[in-house]
């Protein structure tokens, strides 16, 4: 196989911008009427845009507190700022030349097809060296036809899950590379990025690690890739932290990078150093040290944060446990989903299957590579299945494998004069591309049409929700007293705070809001008095409200709302919105 490197004139650049070009457009003609609505698709964008915004407008970049979220105490956000910086640079840039209401629109478009585009350029880089031209662009086509992918980087999608899947794909291009410690120090510094975003990528870094360390016991001369993976991780990290959070707060938070988390990729990083450089040793002697390396780091973690050898959420009050976080369905296992995502993972086996193929047909350094291709990919497929969310990094690496097989199929396809085999290839390809359309157009044609009664998200609400929300401001500033999920909207185009939103830093503030929709009015008052909130707003025919009216005791505040039965200490606000968006002002009687 000549050497790719070699072949500058090959080099895949324009096809893959013209494919990225392409699946933009389409992603943006998709969007566009949520693009002019200003609909975001989950509430943490909207919350995204207001960091932004805070950041633009004077706020330091060390200060992480959302000041309107629960003022009485403002809530420390466990947001990375690497995530704001490429709105910033883009907002601010353009706010003098556009306004800043223009200069948000294109940012909030832009960003999330920039975090596309990089994605592109690793898959795309991956393709090449393994196959061809050709393969490479449709590689980066396939990322235009899986779902959890799609979803990620659409526009408006500004949250932080688009960067991480980049720095997924871009550990694997890097590992992918001749030189061992230079390709494991870029998969470091990519899986730092991806872990200072969110610890979500701890995993998947462990992943890589193991797969490196496997390298090293088939050839000591590999070593030195996990060593560089490992000390780029740790410096990484600590780099990252410096910048993006500084030394004035240096709390022992158990969801976002900490010292103690820092302190254990450094011991570690240093134990498999010094087994690098030692003697050559047999197998076992290196899993030993290496694992003595990983418990002496374990142990600094525990000693210096032992409140965070749980999981962050295990700790949550039970009632918002229950109410809030085992709704959060991406978060959940895949037995907790919907059928309808389970036609998905058709596209992850047949990628899977695709690269065991090519892994047992390949020769030399090919079949070492494939062999460690699938490694990984296998572990984010697992870690997919126990958080739903993170099959975004499986539908990742399936684009490569899968790529091949489109390339195949189309070859196929042109070079046979069987009618039956051409029908049977596209069957096969339609099936593997667009495995969920069966059951969406099913679903479409058995929802029933007009029915307002359905209680469901934000998307299908008649309260227009983003609109109603702007008109708020017509009222005097005020904290706001509304359910979780419709939190981030009412600050984001009004001038209001809110008492809660769906982030569990704010926890006690977070219980008091479903604790009071669910309370009898009187219990429900005190708690407002006790966030010194003003108004009270709620869209009727969202599923969060209904919720708390339907497991609430008997007359409970959410129920009597959503009846338009209100206590006589609201005052209805009459505004120009939907009658499903209501807002009444406090007027403490008692």
């Amino acid at each position: 196989m000549t050497d790719r490197r070699l072949r500058t004139d090959e080099y895949p650049l324009r096809r893959i911008l013209l494919v990225w070009l392409v699946v933009s457009i389409l992603l943006i003609a998709t969007a566009a009427q949520n693009i002019f609505r200003g609909q975001f698709p989950d509430p943490d964008d909207v919350l995204r845009l207001v960091q932004v915004r805070d950041l633009l407008a004077g706020q330091e970049w060390f200060d992480l507190k959302q000041h309107r979220i629960d003022p009485t105490g403002s809530v420390p956000m466990h947001w990375s700022r690497l995530v704001d910086l490429p709105l910033v640079l883009i907002i601010g840039g353009l706010s003098p030349l556009l306004g800043q209401t223009m200069a948000e629109q294109v940012g909030v478009i832009l960003v999330p097809l920039l975090a596309m585009l990089a994605t592109m350029l690793f898959v795309g880089r991956m393709a090449w060296r393994l196959f061809d031209v050709e393969t490479a662009g449709l590689a980066c086509l396939v990322v235009g036809f899986l779902p959890l992918l799609v979803f990620q980087f659409q526009p408006l999608r500004i949250d932080h899950h688009g960067w991480q899947i980049c720095a997924v794909v871009a550990a694997m291009w890097a590992i992918a590379g001749r030189d061992t410690w230079r390709g494991g120090a870029l998969a470091g510094f990519a899986m730092s990025a991806g872990v200072t975003i969110s610890l979500e990528l701890i995993p998947v870094a462990a992943i890589f690690a193991a797969v490196l360390g496997l390298r090293w016991l088939r050839d000591r001369n590999s070593r030195f890739g996990l060593v560089g993976f490992l000390q780029m991780l740790a410096l990484g990290l600590a780099g990252l932290f410096l910048l993006t959070r500084g030394v004035g707060d240096l709390a022992l938070y158990c969801d976002a990078i900490t010292l103690p988390h820092i302190g254990f990729f450094l011991i570690v990083a240093l134990g498999a150093t010094t087994l690098a450089l030692a003697p050559p040793l047999p197998w076992f002697a290196i899993v030993v040290g290496l694992g003595v390396s990983g418990a002496a780091g374990l142990a600094f973690f525990g000693a210096g944060s032992p409140g965070c050898l749980r999981t962050p959420f295990g700790e949550l009050d039970p009632l918002v446990y229950d109410y809030w976080y085992v709704n959060v369905l991406e978060g959940r296992p895949l037995w907790d989903q919907s059928a309808l995502v389970y036609p998905q993972l058709i596209q992850i086996a047949a990628g899977f299957a695709t690269g065991l193929h090519l892994c047992l047909q390949a020769r030399d350094w090919k079949r070492g590579w494939w062999t460690d291709y699938l490694l990984v990919f296998g572990g984010t497929i697992l870690l997919g299945l126990l958080v739903w969310r993170s099959m975004a990094f499986a539908s990742v690496l399936a684009t490569v494998p899968l790529g091949y097989l489109l390339q195949r199929g189309l070859h196929r396809l042109r070079s046979t004069e069987s009618a039956g085999a051409k029908v049977g290839i596209v069957a096969v390809l339609l099936l593997v591309l667009l495995p969920s359309a069966p059951v969406v157009a099913g679903q479409k044609l058995a929802s029933p049409v007009g029915n307002s009664a359905i209680k469901g998200p934000l998307a299908t609400s008649s309260c227009d929700l983003f609109s109603s929300a702007a008109k708020l401001s017509a009222l005097e500033a005020g904290t706001i007293f509304a359910p979780l999920d419709i939190g981030p909207a009412l600050i984001q185009r009004s001038h209001h705070a809110v008492v809660a939103t769906g982030h569990h830093r704010a926890e006690d503030a977070m219980r008091d809001v479903i604790a009071g929709y669910m309370a009898a009015p009187d219990e429900t008052l005190d708690i407002i008095r006790k966030h010194d909130a003003r108004y009270v707003v709620i869209c009727t025919d969202i599923l969060e409200p209904n919720l708390y009216a339907d497991r609430g005791g008997e007359g409970n505040f959410s129920s009597l709302l959503v009846k338009g039965r209100a206590p006589n200490w609201l005052e209805p606000v009459v505004l120009d919105t939907p009658g499903t968006f209501k807002v009444w002002r406090v007027v403490d009687t008692r």
